[in-house]
């Protein structure tokens, strides 16, 4: 039997928040489990967090701010920790969505180099993913963000056409 992972329900419950359009209520309940578990917490706890509280920014330079905590505590996520909350989980199918978001934070401050490059890498990744809507969902937003950095300079972009 599985002791329950509190941090991961109070996250869990953010998540709701934000899901119905309390984004004020999500941010400061993302906020306030941050401060719990921000210095030393669990990785996954981390990773899922800033990964969720990246969506609530206004600015980009914040939005991209929380998605490089989300890429940086994945680093540190086992296998082993991602199962723990699912069994179905890989901590390699976490990279294409965290890198696509970092591709897209570059890209609305114009760092079209660093865009990119974490857009090679969420497709490096894309073998991670599951045939199934999020998978789905990933890719094709993974070919739309291709499709606009070709059409602002199709002379940089042409492998992201054959992956």
């Amino acid at each position: 039997m599985t002791t329950e992972d509190k941090t991961m329900k109070r996250i869990e419950e953010a998540m709701l928040l934000q899901h119905t359009g309390d984004l004020d209520g999500a941010r400061q309940r993302f906020t306030e489990i941050w401060e719990d578990i921000a210095s030393d917490g669990d990785p996954f706890h981390r990773c899922v967090l800033a990964h969720y509280m990246a969506d609530l920014q206004q600015d980009p330079q914040d939005e991209l701010a929380w998605d490089l905590r989300a890429l940086d505590a994945a680093a540190s996520v086992t296998d082993d920790r991602a199962k723990q909350h699912d069994s179905s989980l890989a901590i390699r199918g976490f990279y294409p969505s965290l890198h696509l978001n970092l591709a897209a934070d570059f890209h609305k401050l114009g760092d079209t180099t660093q865009a990119r490059t974490h857009l090679a890498q969420a497709q490096e990744h894309l073998d991670a993913l599951n045939d199934d809507g999020y998978g789905q969902g990933i890719r094709s937003a993974i070919q739309r963000l291709a499709g606009q950095l070709a059409e602002e300079d199709p002379t940089t972009l042409k492998s992201a056409d054959t992956k």
